[in-house]
C-alpha cells in the first residue's frame, strides 16, 4: 500500500487522473463506483472516462463486471485481476436492482462445509443473469422466482468491505438438492451435508420446506436420515406428509431418454417415497 501513500490524505485536485480517484476511493475504504461517481469530481467527459478506465483495466487496476459498474483492484490482488467477489457482490446486486443471496457451494464453504476450494461464486437471484469472469473465478447466477418466500433463510455476513447476504445452513441444504446438477451431483451434495448437518435447525428446515418443490425436500430428508441425522428431519417429514402423500421421486434426477438396462434395480424408501438406485459415495 506504500505506493498509495501520497493520496491517503489529499483531496482530488482538478487535474487528478482516474488512477488517483481509484486510489483515493480505496483509501476511504470503498471499492466500487459508477462512471457518474468519478466523472463529476474529475471534471472529465464520459468518453475520457471510458478511455482511462480501459487503460486501468489493462493494468489490472480496475474490474468492470457489469456495464456501468467498476471495482477497484487493490495491489495485492492485481495478479488475480480482481478482488474476492465477496468484497463487491452486495454493491453489484444493488446496482442491478435485484434481490439476491450467496448460496450453494460458496454458502456451504462459509458455513464450514466444503472439502475443496470453491471456484464458482454462486448467487441466487430472481432474474436470469449471465455469469461474470472475476479474475481467477466466476460469479454464476441461479434463478429463483420467489425470493421473498425464503427471506427467513437469508442472513447477513460481514466482509472485508461491508457485508453480503448468504443462505442460512438450512436454506443452503435445501438449495443443494434443488440445484443438485450445478453443484456436482448427489455424491457432492451428500459429502457437504455430512458436515453441514450439525448446523441445521429442524424447525427452520420445516419452515422453509413449503417454499420448495416436493422432490428436493424428499431427497434431503432421505439423505439426512441416511447420514444418521434423523433428529433433524422429523418436523420436515411432518410438513411434507401433513396433507397428502407426495409422489415417488428418484434420489438422483434421471435424464430423459437414458435407459438403465442392466443397472441395479432401484430400492424404495417408504418413509420419504424416494427411489434409490445407489447410495452416494461420501468424500471423507
Amino acid at each position: 500500500m506504500d505506493e498509495y501513500g501520497p493520496f491517503f490524505d489529499m483531496m482530488l485536485q482538478p487535474r487528478s487522473s482516474l488512477a488517483d480517484y481509484v486510489m483515493q476511493l480505496q483509501a476511504e475504504g470503498k471499492i466500487s463506483f459508477t462512471p457518474e461517481d468519478a466523472i463529476a469530481p474529475l471534471g472529465i467527459s464520459k468518453a475520457a472516462f471510458l478511455k482511462a478506465a480501459a487503460r486501468l483495466q489493462k493494468r489490472h487496476m480496475l474490474l468492470n463486471p457489469r456495464q456501468g459498474f467498476y471495482v477497484a483492484v487493490p495491489p495485492q490482488y492485481m495478479s488475480w485481476a480482481a478482488p474476492p467477489p465477496s468484497w463487491y457482490i452486495d454493491a453489484l446486486m444493488r446496482h442491478e436492482g435485484r434481490p439476491y443471496y450467496v448460496g450453494l457451494l460458496k454458502a456451504a464453504e462459509l458455513h464450514g462445509a466444503a472439502h475443496q476450494a470453491v471456484m464458482e461464486f454462486q448467487v441466487i437471484t430472481d432474474r436470469q443473469l449471465p455469469k461474470i469472469r472475476a479474475g481467477r473465478s466466476w460469479i454464476t447466477f441461479h434463478f429463483r422466482k420467489d425470493m421473498s418466500g425464503v427471506s427467513a433463510g437469508i442472513v447477513e455476513r460481514k466482509t472485508d468491505t461491508g457485508s453480503m447476504k448468504i443462505s442460512s445452513a438450512e436454506l443452503t441444504a435445501l438449495d443443494l438438492l434443488r440445484y443438485m446438477p450445478v453443484v456436482g451431483g448427489v455424491d457432492a451434495v451428500a459429502t457437504i451435508l455430512a458436515e453441514l448437518a450439525e448446523n441445521l435447525d429442524s424447525a427452520k428446515l420445516a419452515d422453509l420446506a413449503p417454499h420448495f418443490e416436493r422432490a428436493p425436500v424428499q431427497r434431503l430428508g432421505y439423505l439426512l436420515d441416511h447420514l444418521g441425522h434423523g433428529d433433524k428431519v422429523a418436523a420436515l417429514h411432518n410438513v411434507l406428509f401433513e396433507k397428502r402423500m407426495p409422489p415417488w421421486t428418484s434420489l438422483e434426477p434421471e435424464k430423459r431418454g437414458i435407459e438403465h438396462e442392466g443397472a441395479t434395480p432401484a430400492q424404495r424408501n417408504e418413509r420419504w417415497r424416494v427411489r434409490v438406485r445407489r447410495n452416494p459415495d461420501i468424500d471423507e
